[in-house]
C-alpha cells in the first residue's frame, strides 16, 4: 500500500508484557524504517530482542490488517463473540465506505479463513474501496446478517467512541501493524518493580511504563484468603501480586488504633497456585480484634501503592465502617440461617424491590430511630401482623445494596451501590457495627422473610467500587479496567470499572456470593450493570453458586454506558431486567404503543430476550429514575403525588399487563399505592422522599387491593396459565386486536394445559372500543375482574359478559376463565 507518510518523529504509545519474559510496543504510527527502533527498557532490566510484530495477530485484535498490493481485509474473530452461532448467522462488515447498510448486501459478507492458524471470518478487497482521500480514519463494526451489531470487545486498540456513545472499530492508514513490535527480556519481569520503556538516542526522556498483561490478569491462588481464627492460631492471608512489602497492623480496641500492634507477612513462593499471595500466622484466637494492611509496590501510572494507606481486607467479613478496620471473626461462630426455606421456582416468583430504610422508617411498629435505620428496625416491621409485602402477597423481595457501601456517617441515608467491601454487611445498617452485631441482625432478617413465605435476592455491586477503593491501593492494575496509559475505564458512570475478568477478581465475586448464601441464607442476587462483568465471568459465577445452592435465584441489570447484553445471555441461566418492557408498559398505557409490541411483550420477549419464560423480568419502575407515576402521570409538573383519575386507571391497566405477562414480575415498592417521589428523577441520597408513606394504602384502598387481587390470582391454580417453566406452543395464544389500541388475548387457546382458558381484554385508549370475539363467545365465560377490581363469586353488580362484540370501555379492561 503506498500511502504519503507525515513528516513527524514516532512516539512511545504503549509497552504491556504478553508473558512474564515477552511483551508489545505500540508507536505512534507506522514505522517505515528497514532498523528496528533502538529502544530501552529501564529498571534494572535489558530488552534481549527487539522484532516487528505480525501483521496477522494485529488484525485478531483490531479487526483489520493491509495485504500486499493495496488489499485490506477485515477480519473477525469468534473468540470474541462466542454468542454468535456461525452456522446460523452470516457476518458482515459495516462502515462509513458503505453507509453502515453491510448487512444489507452479500457483497460484504465475510467467509471463512485463518489468520496465524486461527479460524477467522474474513472480507478482502482495494483498500481504495475503504480509505477515503484525505488518509483520514475509517469507522467500521462487524454486524450479522440479521443486522445485529456485534459489540466491540474490551480492550481493542483501535476502538473509539462516537458522539452518541457507541463504539466502533477505526480502520487508520497510519497504524497497519507496522507500529508494532515485540520483545523478549533477559529475565523474567519483577512485576513489583516500576519499570518503563524510552528512546535509547532521544535527548528527550519520553517513555511508557512497562504494564503486564493478559498473563498478569490470570495469576490466582485456590488457597483460602483472609483470616482465619481459631485456638491454635490466627492466620492472615491476602493476595497482593505486584506488592514489594505488605504489612498487618492489629488491635485489641478501638481506641488502641494509634498503639497498633505491626508485622510483615511473608510472600509464599513455596508451591505452585501461590503467586501473589503473603500470609502470616499468630498465636491464639483473636476473635474480635482489628485490623487492617498497608502495602508498598511500584510506582507507576497503574499503581497507586501507598504505604501509609490503610487499606480494608476485600475478605474482612465485618468492617466498622467505610474506611475500616476490619473485623476478625471466628468462622465457626457466624452459624447460618439453615431455617429449611424453599425458595420459589423462578417462574412462580412475584419480587418486590425495596430498600432497608425504605421500608423501615414510617413502618406503624414501636422502633426506635436507631433500629429503623436498619436490619432490627425492618425485622420488627416484617414480624408483625401487618406487614405491607405480606398484605401485598408478594413471595419475594429483592433488597437493594447491604453490603458494606461508602455513605460518610452511619445516620447518612444511601441507596448503596457504592459498595466497599462485599463480605461485610453494611456497617450503618447494624445497631453496633464496632461489636459487629450487623451479622446476626441480618440473619435474623433473612429468617423472618422466610417466615414470612419470602425469598430474599440481594442487589449487588461487583461492576465498580465507592469511597475508598480498597482495591486500588491493594492493587489498580489486577482489579480495574484501564487503557494503556493507566486512566481507568468509567463505563459504570460512577468513577471506575472493576475488570471482573482477572482470575482473583473473578474469584471475589464467587466467594463473597457462595458467603451470603451460607451464612446470611440468602435466596439469590441481582447483578447491578452486569454488562461490565460479562458474560463469561457470569456464566463461571453461575457454575460456581449453582454448586452451592442448585435453585440459586440469579438476575442480571443487563446494560451499562458501554452496552447492553441480555441477548447474550439468552444461553445462560440468568434471568435480565427487561427495560424494553418497562419503556413499552410507559407508551402503552398512553395509547402509544403497536398491537405487536404488546403480544411480545405479553407472551414475555420471546427468543431474543428471553429464550425461556422466566429469563424475562418485567418491570415498570425500579429505584433508578422517577416513579412510574411522576412518569405516566397527567399534571404538568411531572408530580404524580395528587393523582388524577386517569393517572390512577392507567396504573390499573398496567399491574393488569404486568401480572398477565409471561415472565417474572417486579413492582417497586410502593407503586400499589401510587407511591410519587414529587417528580424527582435522581433520590439517591433523599430518605426523605424514598421513606414509604403506608398511608397511602388507605389514601388508595381499591388499588393497594388491585394489585393484591392481581398477585394472588398469578400465584393461585388458575394462574398457572400466565406462570410458564417452559415455551407454550404455537397455539397457546390467540390474539384479536380490536377499534384503536384496543386487544384481547385468549390464553390456552390450544387446551395445550388442560381444560382451563382466559380471556384478557384491554384498551388503553381514551375512546370507547369493540373487539370482535364471534368465534370465542359462546363459551361460558365467567368474569374474574374488571379496571377496578377482582369480583367475588357469583354475578355481582357490574359483570359483564363476554359477547360477540366485546365492548371495553376507554383505560378499561377485564379478566374472564372459561373450562
Amino acid at each position: 500500500m503506498n500511502t504519503l507518510m507525515p513528516a513527524r518523529a514516532h512516539s512511545l504509545v504503549s509497552a504491556t508484557l504478553d508473558t512474564p519474559t515477552h511483551g508489545v510496543i505500540e508507536l505512534s504510527h507506522d514505522w517505515r524504517a528497514r532498523a528496528v527502533p533502538l529502544l530501552v527498557l529501564t529498571g534494572g532490566m535489558r530488552l534481549r530482542e527487539l522484532e516487528r510484530y505480525s501483521t496477522g495477530r494485529f488484525a485478531l485484535r483490531s479487526g483489520y490488517h493491509f495485504l500486499k498490493d493495496g488489499i485490506i481485509e477485515f477480519v473477525f474473530n469468534p473468540a470474541d463473540h462466542p454468542e454468535v452461532d456461525l452456522e446460523r448467522e452470516t457476518i458482515h462488515v459495516a462502515g462509513d465506505f458503505n453507509e453502515w447498510r453491510g448487512a444489507d448486501t452479500v457483497a460484504w459478507a465475510l467467509r471463512s479463513h485463518e489468520v496465524c492458524g486461527q479460524p477467522v471470518m474474513v472480507w478482502s478487497g482495494p483498500a481504495a474501496a475503504v480509505l477515503k482521500g484525505d488518509g483520514a480514519p475509517v469507522r467500521f463494526k462487524f454486524v450479522t446478517g440479521k443486522h445485529l451489531w456485534l459489540s466491540v470487545p474490551l480492550g481493542t486498540p483501535n476502538a473509539v467512541r462516537d458522539e452518541a456513545g457507541n463504539y466502533n472499530r477505526v480502520v487508520d492508514p497510519e497504524r497497519t501493524g507496522l507500529h508494532l513490535f515485540s520483545f523478549q527480556l533477559a529475565a523474567p519481569a519483577d512485576l513489583a518493580r516500576t519499570l518503563s520503556v524510552g528512546w535509547a538516542q532521544r535527548q528527550q526522556s519520553e517513555s511508557v511504563p512497562l504494564h503486564a498483561g493478559g498473563f498478569f490478569y490470570a495469576l490466582k491462588t485456590d488457597l483460602p484468603l483472609g483470616v482465619e481464627a481459631r485456638a491454635s492460631g490466627t492466620r492472615f492471608r491476602v493476595f497482593a501480586p505486584r506488592a514489594s512489602k505488605v504489612e498487618l497492623s492489629l488491635c485489641a480496641a478501638l481506641a488502641e488504633q494509634g498503639k497498633a500492634h505491626r508485622y510483615a507477612l511473608v510472600r509464599r513462593e513455596d508451591e505452585e497456585g501461590a503467586s501473589g499471595v503473603w500470609e502470616l500466622t499468630l498465636e491464639g484466637n483473636l476473635h474480635g480484634w482489628f485490623y487492617w494492611y498497608q502495602i508498598e509496590g511500584p510506582k507507576d501510572a497503574f499503581g497507586v501503592f501507598d504505604p501509609a494507606r490503610r487499606v480494608l481486607d476485600p475478605y474482612a467479613l465485618a468492617v466498622v465502617n467505610r474506611e475500616g478496620p476490619g473485623i476478625i471473626l471466628e468462622r465457626a461462630r457466624l452459624g447460618g440461617v439453615n431455617d429449611g426455606f424453599k425458595t420459589p421456582a423462578w417462574h412462580d416468583l412475584v419480587i418486590a424491590e425495596a430498600h432497608v430504610r425504605d421500608l423501615a422508617q414510617r413502618a406503624p411498629v414501636v422502633a426506635d430511630e436507631v433500629e429503623r435505620r436498619g436490619f432490627t428496625g425492618l425485622k420488627k416491621w416484617v414480624e408483625s401482623e401487618d406487614f405491607y409485602l405480606s398484605r401485598l402477597g408478594v413471595n419475594c423481595v429483592e433488597l437493594q445494596p447491604l453490603q458494606e457501601f461508602d455513605n460518610q456517617t452511619r445516620e447518612e441515608y444511601h441507596w448503596g451501590y457504592m459498595t466497599v467491601n462485599w463480605f461485610a454487611p453494611a456497617s450503618a445498617y447494624a445497631m453496633r457495627p464496632e461489636a459487629a452485631t450487623g451479622v446476626r441482625e441480618l440473619q435474623e432478617l433473612v429468617r423472618a422473610f422466610h417466615a414470612r413465605g419470602i425469598a430474599v435476592i440481594v442487589d449487588v455491586v461487583y461492576n465498580h467500587v465507592g469511597e475508598p477503593a480498597h482495591l486500588m491501593f491493594l492493587d489498580r492494575l489486577y482489579y480495574f479496567e484501564q487503557d494503556a496509559a493507566g486512566n481507568l475505564s468509567n463505563w459504570s458512570g460512577c468513577g471506575n470499572d472493576y475488570r471482573a475478568s482477572s482470575a482473583m477478581a473473578q474469584r471475589l465475586i464467587i466467594d463473597s456470593c457462595i458467603h451470603w448464601m451460607k451464612i446470611f441464607g440468602v435466596d439469590g442476587f441481582r447483578f447491578d450493570l452486569a454488562d461490565l462483568i460479562g458474560r463469561p465471568v457470569l456464566e463461571q459465577v453461575e457454575a460456581a453458586l449453582k454448586k452451592v445452592k442448585p435453585d440459586v435465584i440469579l438476575i442480571a441489570e443487563p446494560w451499562s454506558f458501554r452496552g447492553h447484553i441480555a441477548g447474550e445471555l439468552r444461553d445462560t441461566g440468568w434471568s435480565s431486567w427487561n427495560d424494553g418492557y418497562r419503556n413499552f408498559m410507559r407508551d402503552f398505557v398512553r395509547g402509544a404503543a403497536r398491537p405487536e409490541t404488546f403480544e411480545y411483550y405479553l407472551k414475555g420477549s420471546p427468543w431474543y430476550y428471553a429464550k425461556w419464560p422466566a429469563q424475562t423480568v418485567n418491570y415498570t419502575e425500579s429505584h433508578d429514575d422517577r416513579t412510574w407515576l411522576d412518569v405516566i402521570t397527567e399534571n404538568g409538573d411531572g408530580d404524580g403525588h395528587l393523582p388524577t383519575v386517569n393517572d390512577r386507571r392507567r396504573t390499573h391497566l398496567m399491574a393488569a399487563v404486568l401480572f398477565s405477562s409471561i415472565g417474572i414480575p417486579m413492582l417497586s415498592a410502593g407503586q400499589d399505592f401510587l407511591r410519587s417521589k414529587h417528580g424527582v428523577n435522581n433520590t439517591y441520597l433523599r430518605g426523605d422522599l424514598n421513606a414509604l408513606d403506608y398511608q397511602r394504602i388507605h389514601r388508595f384502598p381499591s388499588t393497594h387491593a388491585y394489585f393484591a387481587d392481581w398477585i394472588a390470582f398469578r400465584r393461585s391454580e388458575t394462574g398457572r396459565l400466565l406462570r410458564h417453566f417452559s415455551r407454550a406452543t404455537e397455539g397457546f395464544f390467540e390474539f384479536r386486536r380490536g377499534e384503536g389500541a384496543a386487544v384481547a388475548v385468549i390464553y390456552n387457546a390450544d387446551l395445550s394445559q388442560g381444560p382451563e382458558r382466559l380471556l384478557f381484554a384491554i384498551n388503553p385508549g381514551l375512546g370507547d372500543a369493540v373487539i370482535s370475539l364471534s368465534d370465542w363467545a359462546d363459551k361460558d365465560w365467567q368474569q374474574l375482574a374488571d379496571t377496578e377490581r377482582f369480583l367475588p363469586p357469583g354475578r355481582p353488580a357490574g359483570t359483564q359478559r363476554v359477547t360477540p362484540h366485546l365492548f371495553v370501555p376507554a383505560l378499561g379492561c377485564g379478566l374472564w376463565r372459561t373450562q
